[in-house]
């Protein structure tokens, strides 16, 4: 499955990696049309014929007949719940070691403040660079996915760092507490069945996040040309309500995730698929952590 993730498109749940994507056709018994190209169609994405050893699902009749995913029989080598719990600990635990590495060597005082900031944005094009190339592998890769977390870190703690030393006290553990928050709400909402992860809530959100990021492209464009904050997209008011969307559509690419590891555990995914759910789990709490302090930031330099 391609993702719906706002910063690039990761390959998993597909058949590029062997195994039949969300883009195949349905399995016998499931929905005859409106199928082809919908990630969220009935039928087990597993479920092509040649060379899938998870095509033959004994239960995939009896769940289609209640309107849940097909469960895949127990079997050894298939994705759980704990593997994605440990993978995205491991993932986010690079990144939280790294940040904290950044924050503590690298000073962010008024005579080598760019020095630490240079460094800080060369790791994020970094690993910037490592997540495109992840993207694109047919297979997860855990060093890259750990190697992105790395750079990421270090770029995250030296930017908090900047942030709550210069301009709001506090501010990095504010934003941390709000991405733990906005994790645990959507969580709730999703598995109480309030948020309902279709083709048109999918749709809804990939439209708006790509007018999201089309706005961003142009105030930085307008900034480089005309100096000052472009557009206004960043600062005052407006800043505080593009960043209030940005959380928005950080918490529905959540709910993305959550159907993605969800579906993925329901069909049978190989366990290195487990990989993709931490990455893709990782680079959206990285989008609202930032979206968050961007806020906190705004606020403080208002005052």
């Amino acid at each position: 499955m391609r993702s719906r993730n706002p910063v690039f498109s990761r390959r998993g749940f597909s058949r590029d990696n062997g195994y039949a994507g969300f883009n195949t056709a349905p399995q016998a018994g499931g929905p005859a049309v409106g199928t082809q190209g919908n990630p969220y169609a009935q039928g087990n994405p597993y479920a092509q014929p040649s060379g899938n050893p998870y095509a033959q699902n004994p239960y995939a009749q009896q769940d289609l007949q209640y309107g849940a995913p097909p469960q895949a029989p127990a079997t050894a080598g298939r994705m759980t719940m704990d593997d994605v719990v440990v993978r995205t600990a491991s993932t986010l635990g690079t990144l939280v070691v790294t940040a904290a590495l950044a924050w503590a060597l690298l000073p962010v005082d008024e005579a080598q403040i760019s020095r630490s900031y240079g460094i800080g944005i060369g790791a994020a094009l970094i690993g910037m660079v490592l997540a495109f190339v992840q993207s694109f592998k047919r297979k997860a890769s855990p060093a890259l996915i750990l190697a992105y977390a790395a750079f990421e870190g270090v770029f995250l703690g030296v930017v908090s760092n900047i942030v709550d030393t210069h301009i709001a006290n506090g501010a990095a553990m504010q934003a941390v507490i709000g991405t733990m928050a906005t994790f645990a709400a959507v969580l709730v909402a999703y598995k109480a069945g309030w948020i309902r992860v279709n083709r048109r809530f999918a749709g809804f959100v990939m439209a708006a996040t790509l007018g999201f990021l089309l706005l961003i492209v142009v105030n930085l464009l307008f900034a480089a040309i005309g100096g000052g904050d472009g557009l206004g997209f960043r600062s005052g008011g407006l800043g505080i309500l593009f960043g209030v969307i940005g959380v928005i559509l950080g918490a529905c690419f959540l709910a993305l995730d959550f159907k993605q590891v969800e579906d993925g555990i329901a069909y049978g995914a190989p366990r290195e698929e487990a990989w993709l759910a931490a990455f893709g789990l990782t680079v959206t709490l990285v989008w609202i952590y930032m979206e968050f302090l961007r806020i906190i930031a705004i606020l403080n330099s208002n005052d």
